[in-house]
């Protein structure tokens, strides 16, 4: 995802002098060439996160665009207090980039495990959130975010993403997208709903292909944008279904599945069973690959699978 983020940002600061893009040190063996190109206007900060969004917010003021970019963990957590202050109070036009959200970094231990930043981020006024899951939502949030006026979040996850087909209609921050349709290519007549965002939408398409060799269908979304949220696409969604389900690399407090459940009780749509995927309300302490560690908190595509079978039944 980083490679098609600066593959894009390359573009966008070739077309706008404004841009201006600040690292807390880091991005080697990957922001190098735009430190090649635009010279001035890559400035590393220096492993001084508070400082960086301080600076952005200055830059902002100036009337530039400025994007800010470090490890998921320290862009939200380590300056939580300055992109709330100095950013998000006055709507300022700059752009967090987290890369290595959820358990991306899971071999350095919880100080690099970014299990809460979709939820902080997300509670902040003003501030939208876009968690983009392939390479096509990767380039094309990194254009929407860049017509935005106002401070995003963008997280984007550490490997190389896999590739879906385009979806129909152009990329906007608040939509999501239909990845996979229920049966007989009617989302109405799905079994069940799976409404994922992040680099694990892959994960819900095999979990899909699985329920599928067992007769049961679902319809997946894929939902870059968690604020604002696709409402509109989830209600309609939800009709006929017998079960709504999200998948998140993030705490199941206050992140994509909260932000669906909400919408969902507040609207007219048929209530029907719920139930949320994302990293339990603990400290993972073991240290691994992000695969084992997924797989040992249930959100591997097989245990995905089998809990939703079990819900359905």
């Amino acid at each position: 995802m980083r490679s098609d983020f600066v593959a894009q940002l390359i573009i966008e600061m070739e077309a706008n002098p404004d841009i201006i893009f600040l690292t807390g040190d880091l991005g080697f063996h990957a922001l190098e060439p735009l430190k090649e190109k635009f010279g001035s206007r890559f400035i590393n900060v220096g492993i001084a996160e508070a400082n960086m969004v301080g600076v952005a917010a200055g830059l902002a003021l100036a009337g530039k665009k400025v994007i800010t970019y470090s490890i998921a963990s320290f862009m939200t957590m380590r300056c939580y207090e300055q992109i709330r202050t100095d950013v998000a109070y006055h709507n300022l036009d700059v752009k967090f980039i987290g890369v290595g959200g959820g358990y991306s970094y899971g071999d350095q231990g919880v100080t690099h495990h970014t299990i809460e930043d979709i939820a902080i981020m997300r509670a902040l006024p003003n501030v939208k959130v876009v968690c983009p899951g392939y390479s096509w939502e990767t380039t094309e949030a990194t254009k929407a975010l860049l017509r935005d006026t106002g401070p995003v979040y963008l997280r984007l996850g550490k490997k190389i993403p896999p590739t879906f087909a385009v979806p129909t209609g152009p990329f906007e921050l608040g939509k999501g997208f239909i990845l996979r349709t229920g049966t007989e290519n009617d989302t109405k007549k799905a079994d069940g709903l799976l409404v994922c965002a992040g680099n694990v939408v892959h994960t819900a398409i095999e979990a899909a292909d699985i329920l599928s060799a067992q007769g049961i269908s679902l319809c997946v979304i894929s939902m870059p944008s968690i604020k604002p949220l696709d409402t509109a696409l989830l209600i309609e969604s939800t009709t006929n279904v017998r079960g709504v389900f999200t998948l998140e690399e993030n705490s199941v407090i206050g992140g994509l599945g909260s932000a669906v459940a909400e919408t969902l009780l507040a609207s007219d749509a048929p209530k029907t069973k719920f139930h949320a995927f994302g990293l339990p309300d603990k400290f993972i302490k073991t240290v691994g690959s992000r695969e084992f560690l997924s797989a040992s908190i249930g959100i591997d595509a097989a245990s995905i699978a089998r809990t939703i079978a079990e819900i359905l039944k």
